[in-house]
């Protein structure tokens, strides 16, 4: 195995189309690499490389211990699981938001500017799946929550007492409305970012800057 081979960690679900699409644009012959497979590791032969198929909140953890060499991520995982690797490039697909979102019924009042009060939040609980992510937000207002970790359903938490409200990722919204939330505050966006082991990116430097550079060009080229 040659010093410039890589390992490269893609996540499964809805970023792997996208992750395997801009692989195949920068030259990496990728075309076989499919979830439908058992497989989770697919030698890709001349190119060099290797492809693993991952859970997306795991990428960070194989990039950071050097299992993997790169990684695909969405920047809502990067945040959460607050690895030590480093972010190289904005993929800029894989869009979604980080909002707090409340039961329409119990939205707080609106300040002058028109935002929602937060202040009348502090201390209460927020069912989510990024405890550190809705912390550290609330943190930045000077206030203190409650986090509740949970997997799934975040939407149900409120209207079952569980929580006051949550802190969600959302694309379009629909799902807090089918719920009847109410979007309160933004936090912040996200977006799927390459990353890297901090060794291998010193000593694949080359490697990955050239695949950086061709997926920096793709990126461009589509805004």
């Amino acid at each position: 195995m040659s010093r410039d081979f890589l390992t490269i960690a893609l996540p499964k679900g809805k970023l792997l189309t996208d992750s395997l699409e801009v692989l195949i644009k920068a030259g990496i012959e990728c075309s076989e690499v499919s979830e439908e497979s058992r497989k989770l590791l697919f030698p890709l032969g001349d190119a060099e490389a290797q492809i693993i198929i991952c859970r997306p909140t795991d990428i960070p953890t194989y990039v950071e211990h050097g299992a993997a060499d790169i990684g695909f991520v969405g920047k809502d995982t990067l945040l959460e699981e607050n690895k030590d690797v480093a972010e190289v490039l904005d993929l800029k697909f894989g869009y979604c938001r980080f909002v707090v979102a409340m039961p329409e019924e119990s939205v707080p009042a609106r300040l002058p500017d028109g935002r929602y009060d937060l202040s009348v939040l502090n201390h209460q609980r927020v069912a989510t799946k990024f405890p550190r992510v809705a912390e550290e937000f609330f943190r930045q207002q000077g206030m203190q929550i409650v986090p509740i970790k949970l997997h799934g359903n975040i939407e149900l938490a409120p209207r079952v007492n569980l929580a006051e409200m949550i802190v969600d990722i959302v694309s379009t919204g629909t799902t807090l409305r089918q719920n009847h939330l109410v979007e309160v505050a933004p936090i912040l966006e996200a977006t799927t970012r390459l990353i890297a082991n901090r060794v291998a990116y010193r000593m694949k430097y080359r490697r990955i800057n050239e695949l950086a550079e061709k997926l920096r060009g793709i990126v461009a080229a589509k805004e």
